[in-house]
């Protein structure tokens, strides 16, 4: 995987662990990546801002300061690369205190460096755009989705969405006045069965609803007992 240019996708790898930075920084550079590791978030924020890297790989507990709060001043920064949480916490409110705060994908420790990258890879191709085509762009409504250069318009005003906001928004236009189940969002948005827990479902359902239905009439039905649907306004 590249980016559009051809040139290697970069990672900004946060962690003070080095012998865990050093094994994934491994790892990642075999998959021809290249790999930028910071130890704090001091060092952390500055190599963002030197090498903007296409995604970020992000302990939750640093020296300095915590993986949220870090985050949040790299969301200040332009590009707002995704970023994939690594932490030694294991709870449910754990993973949604971090994905509320940005995030967009969670892994605790210890972990499969082979599903690492997978989960890093699923991200990019969210994130990246390689190709351009027709296909790319999909309207419902006065919704307009362009898969290429990744805007989203409501009414021809821009909309501003996270990665996985708009991997579900995508979802949601290529599928409307289908009724999808959180179950059948969970495995084709995240990729995997998020410890059996739809609520991360509704949790980002909510962001979209404040994003896309702010002050308009409401696209994003809920479905009582089912899931949700994406309809054009009559």
């Amino acid at each position: 995987m590249y980016r559009a240019d051809g040139s290697p996708i970069r990672v900004l790898l946060v962690d003070d662990e080095a012998v865990l930075t050093s094994l994934v920084s491994l790892a990642l550079g075999y998959e021809g990546w290249t790999v930028d590791i910071a130890h704090d978030g001091a060092s952390a924020l500055q190599a963002y801002r030197d090498a903007r890297p296409d995604i970020v790989v992000l302990d939750i507990m640093l020296p300095d300061t915590d993986g949220i709060s870090l985050l949040r001043q790299l969301r200040e920064l332009e590009g707002g690369a995704p970023t994939l949480f690594l932490t030694a916490r294991d709870s449910v409110d754990d993973r949604i205190v971090g994905l509320t705060a940005g995030g967009d994908d969670y892994m605790t420790k210890p972990f499969s460096l082979e599903e690492l990258v997978a989960r890093l890879r699923g991200l990019l191709r969210r994130s990246i755009t390689t190709t351009s085509d027709d296909d790319s762009y999909i309207a419902v409504g006065d919704l307009t989705l362009d898969e290429s250069s990744y805007e989203v318009t409501r009414g021809g005003v821009s909309v501003a969405l996270t990665t996985t906001e708009f991997e579900l928004l995508r979802y949601f236009m290529r599928n409307p006045r289908r009724v999808l189940s959180r179950a059948q969002i969970l495995d084709r948005v995240w990729n995997y069965d998020f410890a059996g827990k739809a609520s991360i479902v509704d949790l980002y359902v909510s962001y979209l609803r404040k994003k896309i239905d702010a002050d308009r009439p409401s696209m994003i039905h809920t479905v009582r007992g089912v899931g949700y649907v994406l309809r054009p306004v009559e």
